[in-house]
This record gives C-alpha cells, structure tokens and sequence, in this order.
C-alpha cells in the first residue's frame, strides 16, 4: 500500500472517529456510570413508616436503568455533565481510529500475498493486530477519559479538568497507573475481530449484488449510490451489535479497572469479583445503553471512513 493510500487511511479513520465521537457522547457517559461499581450515587432517598407513625428515611440500593441514570445526571449535575470525557475523547478518537484503520488496512494488503485475498483469516489477523496496536498506543488518553466520565458532581461544583485527572493519576501510580484496564482492552480485541468479520462478510455479499445487478442493467459498478453508502452503515451496524453482544463483559471490567481508588487489579480477579458479589447480571450493566450508542456510532463512523476514503481516491 502506498504512502497516500494509507495517510488517506489515517484521515478517513480520525474522521470517522470523530464524528461518532461527538453525536453520541451523552450515551457513552451513561454507559460509562451503569458499569461502574459507583452506580450507586444514583440511590434515591425512601421515606418508610415505623410502627408509631414516625417516618425515617433509608437509602435504596438500586441498579439504575439507562433512562433514571439520564435523569439523574441532568437533575444533580446538569447537560455539561453530558460531554464529561469529550475532551479526551476527541483528542483520542481520531488518532486511535486513525492508527486502527492504517493498520487494519496496511495488514490485510499484506496478508492478501499470505492468504487468499480477502478471506476470512485476513480480516481477523488484521483487525487483531489492528486492535492491538491502537490500544497499545492511546490507553492513557482513555483512562482519562473514563474517570472524568465518573467524576459526578453537583451542579456549581468545580469539574476536574483533564490536566487534573492526569496529575491524580500520576500521584497514585505513577505511569503505571496510565495503562491501567489495559488487559481488559486486549481482551475485546475478540470484539473487534468478530465485528470486522461479519462487516467484511456483508460488504462482500452487497458488493456481488450490486455486481450482479449492475451486469444486468449494463451500469458501471464503480460508481457509488446513496443507497450503497445507507447498505455499508446497515453492515457496520449489524455487525457490531453482534459483536459486542458476545465480548461485552470485558467493557465492563475495564470501566472497574480504571476506577479511582479501585479494588479492582486484574482482568481475571475482577471478572470473578464481579460474579461472586454482583452476579452474572453485573456483566451486562448498561449494555442496552451501549447498544443505543455504539449501533449508530458505528455506522456513523464507518459509513464517513467508507465516504472520504471514497472521495479521497475520486
């Protein structure tokens, strides 16, 4: 692959990333406090009556639904609370989605002369290896971005800003401390494989239809439709649902890991942990939520990669 093609690439991949990045911040940040272990900041107040008619009040340890963590977000801490973590996020995305499509691209033209061309081996060596080089490269960026996601504050509060949070983090751990939840991430490189799988596999199957259907009509397939591009975004979205409905667990071992002050410290130990004191259920805390986000997020930013490599290479 040539130099242009993968800084096309690399431009096509940042954008991408960003544009999801930025429509679906306020469900990432949901998502982000239903699978933390201080979800139970959002404990109501229950009034109870005693024998003589005297009222106390106790607190209900509750596991909050998407909807009432919303709410509860926008009543204590306001719409800014929302956009918690976009910072980083947009300082990360681009460059993390950037590095994963150069390399998932660069990969699969290379293993194309190892395998054959566009098999499934290829897609999942390639967006293994992908994945791992991107997650290598910008944990930090997101380590930060989750502890400001789960920095609640009431509204007037002073916010923790991002330079803030690195200091706290530095001071705790040191730089250690910046690749914490790590392993985790390693982990759902499994999501990432499954997903580019399915979405290949479906590419390929619209591409042979459109083929098919253009020899038929005498059409030059090379030229792309609306209707081409609404196709791509319905296979990032089919495929990533799958996807992250099988490896989803590890989402929310990560978001423990990277906790302040964590009683988390391995993959493993915490995914025990999780089961022994909260149950398989506590697995799939927010995954409806993350499910909302990442459906659209996902067509979002493949459908734009898929547009400006498109446009890119005229």
């Amino acid at each position: 692959m040539s130099q242009r093609d993968t800084l096309v690439h690399l431009f096509a991949g940042g954008c991408g990333g960003t544009v999801g990045a930025i429509l679906t911040c306020p469900l990432e940040v949901v998502k982000t406090r239903l699978q933390s272990s201080s979800v139970t900041f959002y404990i109501s107040d229950v009034q109870l009556n005693t024998v003589n008619g005297a009222s106390v009040n106790r607190v209900a340890r509750v596991s909050p639904g998407p909807l009432l963590c919303l709410k509860m977000i926008l009543q204590k801490e306001g719409m800014r609370s929302l956009f918690r973590g976009l910072g980083p996020n947009l300082v990360g995305v681009a460059p993390s989605r950037a590095i994963y499509f150069a390399a998932y691209s660069s990969c699969k033209e290379r293993l194309n002369h190892v395998f054959t061309a566009d098999s499934t081996q290829v897609h999942m060596v390639s967006a293994g290896a992908a994945g791992f080089t991107a997650i290598t490269a910008t944990n930090p960026i997101w380590l930060i971005k989750t502890r400001l996601q789960l920095d609640a504050r009431n509204r007037g509060e002073r916010r923790m800003s991002a330079f803030e949070c690195v200091q706290r983090v530095y001071r705790a751990d040191g730089l250690k401390g910046f690749y914490r939840g790590m392993s985790a991430s390693y982990a759902g490189i499994s999501e990432t494989v499954i997903h580019f799988v399915i979405y290949e596999s479906i590419k390929r199957k619209l591409l042979e239809h459109k083929t098919a259907s253009s020899a038929i009509d005498d059409e030059d397939e090379s030229v792309k439709e609306a209707s081409d591009f609404v196709g791509l975004m319905l296979a990032a979205a089919t495929s990533k649902t799958c996807a992250t409905s099988i490896a989803y667990p590890h989402e929310v071992v990560r978001t423990r890991l990277r906790e302040e002050g964590t009683k988390y410290r391995s993959f493993v130990q915490t995914l025990s942990l999780l089961v022994k004191e909260e149950g398989y259920g506590a697995l799939y805390r927010g995954l409806t939520t993350h499910l909302v986000r990442q459906i659209p997020n996902t067509a979002i930013m493949m459908c734009t990669y898929e547009v400006v490599v498109y446009f890119l290479n005229g």
